[in-house]
């Protein structure tokens, strides 16, 4: 890996960019990863491509986004003795990575990045929400957005995200990342947290449970009469009787399980 590559790069705010240049750490995620020859990985924000040249060392097949075609010389040198690595100069937020994957012959799909932090949100649920058959998404976000996606309920953290995250992956922390190990350092520190597909969740209506969750939300301090005033409040009442809760109840003391009973109610 040749850090010296960007020695006269400009770095741009707009994309978000920083740069995980320690080495240890970089080794250390795609270990964790488990990354392996059967493996396919999705890198979203491929930058100087620190982390693609030791994904590539491990990986049947990187396929990366990077959104700055400024940066298309450097990444080529530094990945100019791999042969397993494509990249596609695109947004991926705009991008279709069903289509993209399907050139690929692979056992395992994983999503291994070091995240924008300002669209972790969007493309995590990007990665959702467009059905791609990930086993695994290992990624590097904001120490903050971390713990929020693996939070408890009554906590400050936990939130609708929580809950929508929850219900398709086992989530936990790997490890904490110092801003030290970034180019340029940013005002936060990070964590690499992995999501590991789960199937122990099922509800009657999908579509009507994640926007159940997203209501029961909308106003944080408000409580659920106030926050479901569009639903049956008489059913949804009923089902919070028998979890021994009633409509002065809060979204942040209800756990997933207890949002799919209601749902299941309605």
């Amino acid at each position: 890996m040749n850090q010296e590559l960007i020695k006269d790069y400009h770095f741009k705010k707009k994309f978000g960019q920083n740069f995980l240049k320690d080495e240890n750490i970089l080794r250390n995620i795609v270990e964790k990863a488990e990354v392996d020859k059967d493996t396919l990985v999705i890198e979203i924000g491929i930058g100087a491509a620190y982390l693609t040249y030791y994904l590539s060392k491990s990986a049947k097949n990187v396929l990366g986004y990077e959104i700055d075609e400024s940066l298309k010389e450097i990444i080529s040198d530094q990945l100019k003795d791999t042969n397993n690595v494509e990249i596609i100069y695109n947004d991926f937020l705009k991008s279709n990575p069903i289509d993209d994957i399907k050139r690929y012959d692979y056992k395992k799909l994983y999503v291994v990045a070091n995240l924008p932090y300002y669209i972790t949100t969007p493309i995590i649920t990007k990665l959702v929400e467009d059905k791609i058959p990930l086993s695994k998404i290992v990624v590097m976000v904001q120490k903050e957005v971390g713990d929020r996606f693996n939070a408890k309920p009554n906590s400050k953290e936990y939130n609708s995200l929580t809950i929508f995250l929850n219900y398709y992956f086992d989530i936990k922390k790997i490890m904490d990342v110092s801003r030290n190990c970034f180019v340029p350092k940013p005002n936060v520190d990070s964590a690499i947290i992995e999501f590991k597909r789960n199937n122990k969740y099922s509800v009657n209506n999908e579509e009507l449970f994640f926007k159940l969750v997203r209501d029961s939300f909308k106003f944080k301090r408000k409580n659920l009469r106030n926050n479901l005033k569009n639903y049956d409040l008489n059913k949804i009442e009923s089902a919070l009787n028998k979890l021994g809760k009633d409509l002065t109840t809060r979204a942040e003391s209800l756990t997933i399980e207890d949002f799919i009973f209601i749902t299941n109610e309605l």
